[in-house]
Parts: C-alpha cells; sequence; structure tokens
C-alpha cells in the first residue's frame, strides 16, 4: 500500500512485537537508537533523506515531530517507515511533511532513484476534511 512498489523484502535483524491497530495485529520492529540514522536513509523513499534531528509534519495527525521518533512496521513483506503516530492514525512515510507545511496545501517530492516525483495534495485540516 505504501511501499512504494516494493518488492518481497528480507526481515530486518532486530526483535519485533506485535501491536494490535485497527482490529489486526501489526509487526513493530525495535529499532535501537544506535542504528536509526542508517535506517533511515536505507527506509526514507524521497529526495533528499531527512537527518533523525529534523522536525517534520504528519498529515494524519496534524503534529509535528522528530524525525528520530519514526517506527517501522512489518507489513505485506515490506519494510515499512512510519509515522510515530502510526498507530494512532495509520500515517506512513507519505505522510511526513516539511515542519511548515500546513492544511491545505500540497508538495511534490522527488522518489529517490527514479525520474517520477510524488505530489501531496492536504484537502485542509482535519476538522474540515474527515
Amino acid at each position: 500500500m505504501f511501499g512504494l512498489g516494493r518488492k518481497s523484502e528480507p526481515r530486518l535483524p532486530y526483535p519485533s512485537r506485535l501491536v494490535r491497530f485497527q482490529g489486526r495485529m501489526i509487526e513493530e520492529y525495535i529499532v535501537p537508537a544506535e542504528d536509526r540514522s542508517r535506517l533511515l536513509d536505507r527506509l526514507y523513499p524521497f529526495e533528499p533523506v531527512p537527518g533523525v534531528d529534523d522536525e517534520m509534519y504528519d498529515l494524519h495527525e496534524e503534529k509535528r515531530f522528530f524525525v528520530r521518533d519514526f517506527r517501522v512496521i512489518r507489513q505485506d513483506e515490506a519494510n515499512l517507515l512510519v509515522s510515530p503516530y502510526f498507530f494512532e492514525s495509520g500515517g506512513s512515510v507519505l505522510d511526513w511533511m516539511p515542519r511548515d507545511f500546513r492544511p491545505g496545501e500540497s508538495l511534490s517530492r522527488r522518489i529517490r532513484g527514479e525520474s517520477a516525483s510524488m505530489l501531496t495534495i492536504s484537502l485542509g485540516p482535519k476538522g474540515r476534511t474527515h
């Protein structure tokens, strides 16, 4: 769904836990702090890759977060980078916007290793669109 066309991937070398989300169990990796920067660089699908100390905006939650707080889940044989708020609202890396992004704006991002870009269009604040 939000793996940007990824095929089956090998499991990551981290322990995991199962978390109930929307009536099903989702496997979440437990990634140590010292591996986060390297893993972010490996999994982040857009250019440029943010730093772990950068602040971003979660489009689903309409909240800012530090990139270092990301989560990684295992779903459909893929390792997926998701928002720290994933288990509250389901936001994936596709929903990470620059820290100054505002509901109602749009953003075009270049997909790493591709000539294609992805356009994200926000319909406005949650209270008016959800």
